[in-house]
């Protein structure tokens, strides 16, 4: 067996890089190749799916149980910490010793000795982790959000004080000047579509259902100064299949169009501007913004079709993501698109003062091979402004992933900062938070890591 207990020769994403771990470490004193900046205090946190026991059936890249990872910094002090995110759903599992619930590949029925408090299904939480009015949230779009303490510990799930009825997404946005978290919730049942508010209190002021005609699968949004844009897209959810087991829970359906709808920030589903487009995906956007002329501008990396199958049909079309861009002019009723590179590519992160506004850089996870697993082995850097772009690229065994952007305290124009990404030799099976200097995207320091991190989702900086 391997340094887990599951079976790893599962599903590919359970192998190399994927392959999950079982220790919770707590280690300081990390030794440091280059110099740290000086202005990097806080922590970077970073989430994925890490299976505690081998799973019930084929096993899928979202299902396994969240793993935090972090990597705090302070007057030259380097600690890694990880620990899973300690769902019911994980405390049963554990307690019967085994894995219990099914997952996205394929539907298992639940153990029907299951306690009412645990759920018919698990929220993993292993998607991304943020902090927002000083709670630390590890998230995941099908479920509430878990709450953690600053060392990684659950507290457990987090609904608002009580408003909010259903899950979240787990790409929210904090609006940079008011500190609002912004996001939305999708369902396989009505409402398909809600759209909320939290203060920077952590309050929930807005819960405004959206009306959609099918119930689609929507990862990913975009918060500008003064709308809410939704990318409608023909992956559709089959509720009778995710409680039966009998065909995909998630399907793409091409005979529907894509559909982006447009409404202001403080409107609601009366206000929804809708265009219909030929279909496509995008799972992670750039940024959205408006420009001078009151045009919507989004930038996201697109593909044709959605890159991963929720049952036994195979992805119909694996052409990858690449950056494109939509103009949506409000006034006219238009909207465009235009592809702006070739690049397989995803992952994009900015540096998020300049949420929802005007952004010149955007910072990508650059791709070396795009196929039945993909593998992450650089950075691409986009001038958004002069169609430019720059590459750093690691060496062949290394696999990265998201580029966070730690801004520099003392910044005084968008790219000061630096950019933190967990990296591992898969090879020598050790991992490295690499520390790039957005400007260039020079590496300046490598804090070697005590254990192999597999690869995983999304993450942050939170300074201190």
């Amino acid at each position: 067996m391997s340094a887990t207990d599951v079976d790893v020769s599962l599903s590919p994403f359970l192998q190399d890089h994927f392959e999950p771990i079982k220790d919770e470490l707590d280690v300081g004193g990390l030794t440091v190749e280059g110099e740290l900046p000086a202005a990097l205090r806080g922590a970077y946190l970073r989430n994925g799916a890490n299976p505690a026991f081998t799973p019930r059936g084929a096993y899928h890249i979202f299902d396994g149980d969240g793993m935090v990872h972090a990597v705090e910094l302070a007057d030259g002090e380097v600690r890694y910490r990880n620990r899973f995110v300690e769902s019911k759903g994980l405390l049963y599992e554990r307690s019967q010793g085994r894995a219990v619930f099914g997952g996205l590949a394929e539907y298992v029925t639940p153990d029907p000795d299951i306690p009412p408090e645990v759920g018919f299904a698990k929220n993993t939480a292993n998607t991304n982790v943020i902090r927002h009015a000083d709670r630390v949230l590890a998230l995941m779009e099908g479920g509430r959000p878990t709450e953690l303490t600053w060392d990684l510990d659950t507290v457990g799930e987090y609904d608002f004080d009580g408003a909010l009825p259903f899950s979240m997404t787990a790409h929210p946005k904090v609006d940079p000047a008011t500190g609002e978290l912004v996001f939305f919730s999708y369902l396989p049942m009505e409402p398909h579509l809600s759209y909320f508010v939290a203060d920077a209190s952590g309050r929930l002021t807005t819960n405004e259902a959206i009306e959609t005609p099918r119930p689609t699968m929507m990862h990913d949004f975009v918060m500008t100064a003064e709308h809410i844009v939704f990318y409608d897209m023909p992956a559709v959810m089959d509720f009778r299949a995710m409680m039966t087991g009998e065909g995909a829970s998630i399907s793409w359906q091409p005979q529907f169009p894509a559909r982006i709808g447009i409404m202001p920030r403080q409107g609601g589903n009366d206000d929804l501007q809708w265009f219909e487009l030929d279909p496509f995906y995008v799972f992670h956007f750039v940024n959205g913004w408006e420009d001078d002329a009151g045009r919507i501008q989004v930038v996201g990396c697109r593909a044709p079709g959605l890159l991963t199958s929720f049952g036994d049909e195979p992805v119909a079309d694996t052409t990858p993501p690449v950056l494109w861009q939509w103009t949506i002019d409000p006034a006219a009723g238009t909207i465009t698109e235009r592809q702006l590179d070739d690049r397989p590519t995803d992952f994009p992160r900015i540096n998020d003062a300049h949420a929802g506004g005007a952004s010149r850089f955007g910072y990508v996870a650059h791709s070396r091979t795009w196929d039945e697993r993909v593998e992450f082995d650089g950075i691409i850097k986009y001038d958004l402004e002069q169609g430019t772009s720059a590459v750093s690229v690691y060496a062949d065994p290394i696999i990265g992933g998201e580029p966070a952007f730690a801004a520099d305290p003392d910044g005084t124009v968008e790219d000061d900062g630096w950019l933190l990404n967990l990296a591992t030799d898969h090879h020598l099976g050790k991992s490295e938070l690499i520390v790039h200097d957005a400007h260039d995207l020079e590496i300046v320091a490598r804090v070697q890591l005590p254990q192999r991190v597999p690869s995983g989702f999304h993450g942050n900086w939170m300074p201190t």
